[in-house]
């Protein structure tokens, strides 16, 4: 198993910080990038029509969703923290694969489903300032991946400044729109008391508790976590998980500031003069100057929109990166994962703006949230089981009282999600011309996924938890080794990767140098976290390829060679030429898998990339 965000695993030192706020302070970052997943165009559409239809009555969702929120992220990162493993790598170490395909599955309707919002509002937020259509404004989306990669290539400080800066921007935004609109602070107190207007409120509640709490967040800080080393002692690790509860509670309550605005403006804007059908964001821009009484209160709408979305969507697509990897143990290119995230948004929000219409926009935007709600159960029921293992967690499960708080939170949405899986599906029989069609597909589909949720929740109960998270790792170390009559290399650097063209790499560098030369080998960790964090990551797959590193090292010393072993952190094309320049060597030897043209595009080829990198020969061996 890899590490997680390999790219940047333990990239960001909190070691030796000489004063509690310098130590507090290295550990700040994560948390408000996860933050912005919580004040995401989805977010804005929920608590836009909220607002417009039922005031400042639904207020309470939104405390309650940030109370959930600040519960649910608070475990994500004690798992990461601890367990040094993000959500799904834990499942796919858990579960059986065809569990595993399936909650990946779902975990990827979700990723879509928060990209479809961030697409339009992105969108819309171009379509309200400079006029652009919102056909041409969602293809422009596509080009954000470019500001993803730069970003990776920049290290997580410089992508965590990035995104407070937009979170700031949000903020001071949102600031003066209050100002603006003069809300009625009792009307703002008597909206934290808890009640349901009507049964159509339902629908909204949990869009908006879709909108607060998403699944991919989930996934996200688990991993994010891991890209601060620290002391890995019993201290350190209790050290951490207090900086980082404080990081996710400052930053969490930023969001749901953002959220509550929102909510606010349109209560005190449309609710108050009787617009009560203002779902729609372009509605609410084109409203808030007459309104408010001022030209700024739209620019900065449109202004905060923007910004909304260019954040959230470089996180969705982290979190996108994660759960590939995580559930498939698969990577691929960065970009190329990125277009593929962005092209299953892209395509339905276009077919459905080309087929109904700009003024559907409102309703697709709380469509995808209530698609986040109805996927939470099955991220937040396996991370409850997780953080409540002793054993997974070395002694640092959570306590009884977490847990019946976690499984109440779990609970409500379950039911809350039922509820409206069972209204709508209700109401697509009753209206149906042909019921005996839903019946045979979209019911049955139901059970399953009921089905799955109860076994989820069942499982560990009635199985016994095994020693630890398995390691399913492809690795192969038994090697079989070919014998050389001549060797004339000493000095001889290996790249291995751990399959099976090490096998064949090895034998060829044996043949270059015998049992007398010195062998280096060079493995990279290719994760985010190993990206953005370099040679500070502390993750689960950084651990698992220096282990697996060192056992290649016994194996061959026992067999009379002589081996040194080097770990790098980061692209293999940029790093491996690094350490081969640094070091005195002779040769490099890699093994190639032989893949081509659309293949290279999707997982990259280092060796084309690294050849003109170094100055000394280079022996590439086909598996």
């Amino acid at each position: 198993m890899g590490k997680s965000l390999e790219e940047v695993h333990e990239s960001v030192s909190t070691e030796n910080k000489k004063s509690i706020f310098k130590k507090i302070l290295a550990f700040f970052g994560p948390a408000y990038l996860i933050s912005v997943g919580y004040m995401d165009p989805g977010n804005w559409a929920t608590d836009l029509a909220g607002g417009s239809q039922f005031g400042y009555s639904l207020l309470w969702v939104l405390l309650m969703s940030n109370l959930m929120a600040l519960l649910l992220q608070s475990l994500s990162a004690r798992l990461g923290i601890v367990t040094q493993r993000d959500l799904a790598q834990a499942s796919r170490e858990t579960y059986s694969p065809f569990i595993n395909y399936i909650l990946y599955f779902l975990a990827e309707i979700a990723i879509a489903a928060c990209d479809l919002a961030e697409v339009l509002g992105m969108a819309i937020g171009l379509n309200l300032l400079f006029g652009i259509s919102l056909i041409d404004g969602v293809i422009i989306t596509v080009l954000d991946t470019f500001l993803l990669l730069f970003l990776i290539n920049k290290g997580i400080r410089k992508m965590e400044a990035f995104i407070i800066a937009l979170v700031l921007v949000i903020g001071v935004s949102f600031i003066f729109e209050m100002i603006f609109a003069q809300p009625v602070l009792e009307d703002v107190m008597q909206g934290l008391i808890p009640t349901m207007p009507s049964e159509s409120a339902l629908y909204i509640a949990i869009g908006i508790i879709g909108a607060t709490v998403m699944p991919h967040n989930l996934y996200l800080h688990s991993s994010l976590v891991q890209t601060r080393k620290f002391d890995r002692s019993k201290e350190g690790i209790k050290q951490a998980l207090k900086y980082n509860f404080i990081d996710s509670t400052i930053a969490l309550n930023l969001a749901f500031f953002v959220n509550a605005a929102i909510l606010i403006l349109a209560a005190a804007t449309f609710y108050k003069v009787g617009m009560h059908e203002v779902a729609e964001i372009q509605d609410a821009h084109k409203f808030l100057q007459p309104l408010l009484g001022t030209k700024w209160a739209p620019i900065l709408f449109a202004v905060a929109l923007i910004a909304a979305g260019q954040s959230s969507t470089i996180t969705g697509t982290l979190a996108g990166q994660i759960i590939m990897e995580g559930y498939l143990n698969l990577r691929i290119q960065p970009w190329v994962r990125r277009i593929i995230t962005r092209l299953i948004a892209i395509v339905p929000a276009v077919i459905v703006i080309t087929i109904f219409g700009e003024g559907v926009t409102g309703k697709l935007l709380i469509f995808s949230q209530v698609i986040l709600s109805l996927q939470l159960g099955f991220a937040i029921i396996p991370l409850i089981h997780f953080v409540s293992d002793k054993t997974k967690m070395n002694g640092f499960h959570i306590g009884k009282i977490t847990q019946t708080a976690s499984w109440i939170v779990a609970l409500v949405i379950v039911i809350l999600n039922g509820k409206l899986v069972y209204d709508e599906i209700q109401g697509w029989l009753e209206n149906s011309a042909n019921p005996t069609v839903l019946w045979l597909t979209v019911v049955p589909l139901a059970f399953s996924f009921l089905i799955l949720l109860v076994y989820i929740v069942v499982k560990p109960f009635i199985t016994k938890s095994r020693d630890a998270f398995h390691n399913h790792s492809p690795h192969n170390l038994k090697l079989r080794f070919s014998q050389a009559e001549s060797y004339s290399k000493k000095n001889i650097a290996v790249s291995v990767d751990f399959s099976n063209a090490d096998e064949v790499a090895l034998n060829s560098a044996f043949e270059l140098g015998g049992t007398d030369a010195k062998y280096t080998l060079i493995h990279i960790v290719e994760t985010v976290g190993a990206m953005l964090y370099g040679e500070n990551v502390d993750d689960h797959e950084t651990l698992v390829d220096e282990k697996l590193l060192k056992e290649y090292q016994v194996m061959l010393t026992e067999k009379g060679f002589h081996v040194a072993i080097q770990l790098g952190f980061g692209t293999p094309d940029k790093v491996i030429p690094k350490l081969v320049n640094e070091g005195n060597f002779d040769i490099l030897v890699m093994g190639t898998h032989g893949h081509t043209g659309f293949k290279d595009l999707i997982f990259g080829t280092t060796v084309d990339k690294l050849r003109h990198k170094i100055s000394i020969p280079l022996l590439i061996v086909k598996e």
